[in-house]
């Protein structure tokens, strides 16, 4: 088993992050409410989110992407698709990021990606979808109705 990256570990509670968003949910779901941290480290990028109000559903999978537009305004609208610098297929896109799994309409995720730097997604938008992603469909996985979105900018 490869060692882990202590650094990592020493980023989660005691580092400023590098960047941030703070995600909102729209007119349909506006007790939505998180913040999604990313934390630059030597050959990727460590998330830390954390989302409340999530709509109790079942399954209570959401999915959970960077987009390329800058803004959350008129419902997200502005958002466009997943942010994608090298036009890869789904689910290879840089801003393809793990599902959020919520229990009881809160949930928290912690991951390591190497497809982006900090410095390519502030200004990009952090977007939750009312349905998991199927990780399949082309071009953006099916995860329907984007639910909560918030800017990223750095810290």
């Amino acid at each position: 088993m490869k060692r882990v990256d202590k650094s990592i570990f020493e980023y989660i509670g005691k580092a400023m992050p590098s960047a941030y968003s703070v995600v909102r949910g729209g007119t349909a779901f506006p007790k939505i409410l998180g913040v999604v941290e990313f934390y630059s480290l030597k050959k990727g990028v460590l998330v830390v989110a954390e989302v409340e109000g999530l709509p109790s559903k079942e399954p209570q999978i959401f999915g959970f992407h960077i987009h390329e537009g800058g803004s959350c305004k008129d419902d997200f609208a502005l958002t466009g698709g997943h942010f994608n610098p090298n036009n890869q297929p789904h689910p290879s896109h840089a801003g393809d990021m793990p599902p959020l799994f919520s229990s009881e309409g809160e949930a928290f995720l912690v991951f390591y990606t190497d497809r982006f730097s900090v410095s390519e997604i502030v200004g990009k938008t952090v977007v939750i979808h009312l349905q998991p992603d199927d990780f399949t469909s082309q071009p953006a996985g099916n995860s329907g109705q984007k639910i909560a979105c918030g800017v990223i900018e750095r810290s």
